[in-house]
Formats: structure tokens, sequence, C-alpha cells
């Protein structure tokens, strides 16, 4: 073999390493079992931490479109569950878009996952993830974060995210520890950009 053709076969093999590692997950919330604890059906599906397995990944398995109801994906950061208690995210709280059709879902998820993996974040340590839901009647995407108590870091954050996903519309923050209280008092919107 020729020196260039080893060359160009190295070329081909070098990955392009990502920043941190990420974790996608999986949950289907028809499938519980009446009884069952939340979380049960969530399941860790892929991690990865380069860009080539990103788009392996994105293009064969991990868009919205194909979910069926009551299904959500989920890109978190590695470590960090995406559950409400988690240690990193009990204290934070979730920025929320209500998606248009599934085109407008489609678009909004991938120009998230790409501003997430290619650290487009200021903010990026505060973020833990995003999740895209798939409804009966209505489709939306989370981004959710550590530090709900800081409005300052949630408004920064949900400003960029608006510009990362072309949205014009306000968008609206609530507080996980807010929503747990909301079957009692309502739920409340912490913030909005």
């Amino acid at each position: 073999m020729s020196s260039e053709a080893e060359a160009a076969e190295g070329e081909v093999k070098q990955q392009h390493k990502l920043e941190r590692i990420w974790a996608f997950w999986f949950d289907h919330q028809s499938k519980l079992k009446q009884g069952a604890e939340w979380g049960t059906s969530l399941r860790k599906v892929y991690t990865f931490d380069t860009v080539e397995d990103f788009w392996c990944l994105y293009d064969q398995i991990f868009k919205p479109s194909k979910l069926p109801a009551n299904a959500d994906f989920h890109l978190f950061k590695a470590g960090i569950e995406p559950k409400w208690e988690d240690p990193e995210c009990a204290n934070g709280g979730k920025w929320t878009v209500t998606a248009k059709g599934k085109a407008n879902l489609e678009s909004m998820w991938l120009e998230t996952l790409m501003a997430l993996i290619g650290e487009q974040f200021d903010e990026a340590e505060d973020i833990c993830g995003v999740v895209a839901s798939v409804r009966p009647k209505q489709d939306r995407i989370s981004l959710w974060t550590k530090t709900s108590s800081n409005e300052a870091l949630q408004t920064s954050i949900g400003r960029k995210w608006k510009e990362v996903i072309d949205l014009n519309e306000k968008i609206t923050y609530n507080s996980f520890s807010d929503d747990s209280r909301k079957e009692k008092f309502g739920s409340r919107v912490r913030y909005s950009a």
C-alpha cells in the first residue's frame, strides 16, 4: 500500500471528539403498567462522544417523527438521568416549546442537539439535556437545566435557545420544584424569554 493510500485510510478513520460524552434515552409512557412508578420504562439507548457517532445515530434512529404517541427521546449529558430526581436536575427546571407539527418538532430537535453537542451555549455547564415529547394532540421539546433559582442565567439560556431554534414567540420556564407542587397549587411559570 502506498503512503498516500495509508494517509487517506487514516483520514477516513479519524473521529472528531466532542467536548463531553452524551447519552440518548427513550421512554414510552403508554407501556406503563397501572400503578407503575414513572421512569420504569425509561431506558438509556446509546452513549456517544464523537460527531460521527452522533450523525450515525441521528440518521438511523433518533428522529422524533419516528416515535409513537406518548414517547420521549432524551439527549442528556452522560451521568445525568432524565428525571427530576437526579441530583443534577433536582434544583433545576425546563424551558418548553410547543411544536407546530412534526416537521417543526424535527427541526427544533436537530438544531437543539447540534447546539448542545457543539457547545454553542455559553451556559453549557448549567444545561442537563433536552427532551422531545410526542403526544397525540401536541408535541413539545424541553431544555432541562440545573439551577432554576438563577433568573439571569436561565433567561440567558432561554434567549439563546430561541435563537438556536429560530423562534420569535415567548417561551416559558418552569422549575421542577414548582412542577412537583402543581397538583396542589396549579402550574406556575417562573421565567419567560
